[in-house]
């Protein structure tokens, strides 16, 4: 499956290939069919790039991305997910919830791992659960342009729902309420809607 609004970037590879394919038919001549490589090599990339696979809903708190454990701070309920490049760039929902907020704030695009990607372009959505306030934000990396959020305020998620996508290279930050424990350290690798972050250890606040 392909991620939603991942269509052009896909396919437009694709577009190209066929009238250059067409031409070397036609003419009879290979040497037209060349230029389609490159763009042969693009659509491919493209298609594993946003990928966008089924998962398996795991127990207690999941996580909201694939990837890597850049940050983690029990104290604060905070965790930073890095999203390499072979990564799947999909988002899902740590929990059940309604969308608080979707909030868009433009930035720059310094690479994903570093410090300074604090200042990157991102959007914050806020969900009310039945343990508080989780705040998930979606960072822009160097090559990531565009963050395309699938929810908006007001919506019902469930959790391991896709509730967004990051184009390219990015990480996610997640604050969790408190009353939970973190069960992953940095270093750790993780499967958005699949792998377990934290586990609830107060029950629901009214």
């Amino acid at each position: 499956m392909i991620a939603r609004g991942a269509g052009p970037f896909v396919f437009a590879p694709l577009l190209g290939m066929l009238p250059l394919a067409a031409l070397a038919l036609i003419l009879e001549d290979p040497r037209w069919s060349y230029p389609s490589i490159p763009l042969g090599i693009a659509f491919l990339f493209s298609l594993v790039f946003f990928r966008d696979p089924y998962r398996e809903k795991g127990p207690g708190i999941v996580s909201p991305a694939d990837g890597r454990i850049l940050a983690a701070d029990p104290d604060r309920g905070k965790l930073v997910v890095f999203m390499g490049i072979f990564n799947v760039h999909v988002n899902r929902a740590p929990l059940d919830g309604r969308v608080a907020s979707v909030v868009h704030t433009a930035g720059g695009h310094a690479p994903a791992y570093s410090e300074d990607a604090g200042a990157n372009e991102r959007v914050e959505t806020v969900l009310e659960t039945q343990f508080g306030l989780v705040r998930m934000t979606q960072v822009a990396g160097v090559f990531a342009r565009r963050i395309v959020p699938y929810v908006r305020r007001g919506d019902a998620v469930r959790k391991g729902q896709r509730i967004g996508m990051i184009r390219f290279g990015s990480r996610v930050e997640l604050i969790l309420p408190r009353g939970v424990r973190l069960s992953v350290r940095v270093g750790d690798k993780v499967r958005a809607g699949e792998s377990t972050i934290a586990e609830v250890l107060d029950g629901p606040r009214p």
